[in-house]
């Protein structure tokens, strides 16, 4: 792997992480993770408690964030967060 490729990968993965842990504050979870599925283009970010409340709250509190996002994913799912 080239450098170049090296920095542009590391600043894709911070670009995700902050993301993940912005949406978890949002919802004031304590956890959060996420998972990219390539072949997709697809980005699965689980929130602790977001099966706890209804679409229509999840998509008032996400819906301003995803819609800032400058990230190249064809479909970003929010999900409770499972064991």
């Amino acid at each position: 792997m080239s450098e170049l490729e090296k920095a542009d990968y590391e600043a894709y993965e911070h670009d995700i992480k902050v993301l993940v842990d912005t949406l978890r504050k949002c919802f004031n979870a304590d956890k959060a993770r996420y998972s990219v599925v390539g072949h997709q283009n697809t980005l699965f970010i689980e929130i602790e408690g977001l099966d706890e409340l209804d679409p229509d709250e999840i998509s008032e509190v996400a819906e301003p964030i995803l819609d800032e996002l400058d990230m190249d994913f064809d479909e970003i799912s929010l999900l409770p967060l499972k064991s």
